[in-house]
């Protein structure tokens, strides 16, 4: 892909299939850190091993202020040869917000175990107050934390004990993305420091366990789940 966003472009695909209906999350991405993530719904044909994807919205980015999203139809097919599983195609788009020509092209896609974005979770949720509590994970050792929200310190120096630290962040149509980033300020007597962050998003309850040191963080990201989203729109 020329032109792109990035000096070095990468595409994933996580599809699911129900009958011959796909739909999934898309991500256009450097590295976990600068990427664009969209929605896609699909159509598959096992005939032919025929699937075609259509992207249908960003849900979410983090990307320079120069670029421009393109949004991408796919039409793949599916081959395997011994061990590697692969779709192969053509991709078309247009720019979002303007409709603006943006571009084909070829593409192969190749299977893999694992996300790329496997070691920064990610929770889909609803408009309204999430709620984080975070506590030491199983002996309390005297670990102390530092949050942040997008990179604003909400909490400095705190010690993680059997009562909770709270704090509470928004995800809606104006606050779509909150990445939330646990420090190490200190290792505790048991390295390394790790946290049970238990997440209140409505009537849904999640438990994420992180460990960071004071070389690396611990991260996780709340999207904002576009509900109205048509999972059998029609692919043209």
């Amino acid at each position: 892909m020329t032109g792109g966003c990035f000096p070095t472009n990468n595409i994933e695909f996580q599809i699911s299939l129900v009958a011959d209906s796909a739909y999934g999350n898309s991500y256009h991405y450097e590295d976990i850190d600068n990427y664009v993530k969209k929605k896609f719904v699909g159509i598959s044909f096992p005939s032919s091993k025929k699937i075609v994807l259509q992207e249908t919205y960003i849900n979410t980015y983090k990307i320079p202020v120069i670029c421009r999203v393109c949004i991408k139809k796919y039409e793949l097919y599916y081959s395997k040869k011994g061990n590697e599983e692969t779709l192969s195609g053509e991709w078309s788009g247009y720019i979002h917000q303007t409709g603006a020509y943006c571009g084909t092209g070829s593409i192969t896609l190749t299977r893999t175990k694992e996300s790329a974005f496997k070691e920064v979770p990610e929770i889909e949720v609803d408009t309204g107050k999430i709620r984080l509590d975070f506590y030491d994970n199983a002996e309390i050792d005297g670990d102390s934390i530092s949050v942040t929200v997008n990179g604003r310190t909400i909490i400095s120096h705190q010690k993680l004990n059997a009562k909770a630290i709270t704090v509470f962040v928004t995800v809606d149509l104006q606050n779509p993305f909150q990445e939330v980033e646990m420090v190490a300020e200190n290792l505790g007597s048991i390295p390394p420091n790790t946290a049970m962050l238990v997440v209140t998003a409505g009537e849904k309850r999640y438990q994420l366990f992180l460990s960071s040191t004071t070389e690396k963080s611990a991260r996780v990201r709340f999207v904002y789940n576009k509900n109205d989203v048509d999972t059998n729109k029609k692919i043209e």
